[in-house]
């Protein structure tokens, strides 16, 4: 089986915006370089970045849809630059720009949620989903069964995936957990899949929920897209780069 990776993604600040990469150099035991870096903890999170919690202490698209339509870019020095498409662009440093952050994304919550409190990061490690520094690897053909299971387009951003690959038969991914599957120069062992939430009913472009991923994926008798790996072999790896199991 050989795949070809399709785009690259990391996400700088948890469930705040997305940012396409051509090309990234992974570490063993660690996560996609750039991504999750930091975390948005909640008033009524006790995280403050000493080790990795779950991702209830955080704000995230399952509670607020709206943060679903961010977009960003991490910049060389460390500073980023978030847009929305129903907010003026900020560009802010959240190492020392805290408050000119939660004040960019105080209109994006819902008033019912707990509001955002505080960025948070974790050192030596991304702030991901999972209780390991993960690399989420993501099928083009399973994306495209769940379109036609729902009857509609859908983008890919939805599942906020790190690795996109094609050629792959549909839901084949799921079937990797304990393989070994080499992409570009980095080999990964496949842990666990990825079990979805609310966060990805919501339209990437505008933040407002407006399709039945959940349902369509029980059309399979689970709730799971794309599968959760750590990097076992260090090495670059760049959009084209085959997707080999081991």
């Amino acid at each position: 089986m050989t795949g070809f990776v399709t785009s690259l993604w990391r996400h700088p600040i948890k469930s705040h915006g997305r940012e396409a990469v051509q090309q990234a150099t992974f570490t063993p035991g660690q996560t996609m370089p750039g991504d999750r870096i930091w975390a948005v903890a909640h008033e009524q999170s006790k995280a403050d970045g000493s080790e990795w919690v779950p991702c209830a202490n955080f704000s995230r698209g399952a509670k607020a849809p709206q943060l679903m339509a961010v977009t960003c870019k991490l910049m060389d020095s460390g500073r980023i630059i978030l847009s929305h498409p129903d907010c003026p662009d900020l560009e802010f440093d959240p190492a020392s720009d805290t408050q000119t952050f939660l004040d960019w994304v105080k209109p994006l919550m819902p008033a019912d949620r707990a509001a955002s409190a505080r960025l948070v990061r974790v050192s030596g490690r991304g702030m991901t989903d999972a209780d390991f520094p993960s690399v989420t690897l993501c099928n083009m053909a399973s994306h495209r069964a769940v379109e036609r299971q729902i009857g509609q387009d859908l983008s890919i951003h939805r599942w906020r995936g790190n690795v996109w690959f094609d050629q792959v038969p549909e839901w084949q991914e799921l079937d990797w957990v304990g393989r070994e599957v080499q992409i570009g120069e980095a080999v990964f062992r496949v842990i666990e899949p990825t079990t979805r939430c609310l966060a990805t009913t919501a339209n990437p472009d505008t933040g407002i929920r407006d399709a039945d991923t959940l349902g369509a994926l029980s059309h399979w008798g689970h709730q799971d897209f794309s599968v959760q790996a750590e990097v076992i072999q260090g090495g670059q790896l760049s959009v084209g780069d085959k997707v080999t199991l081991l």
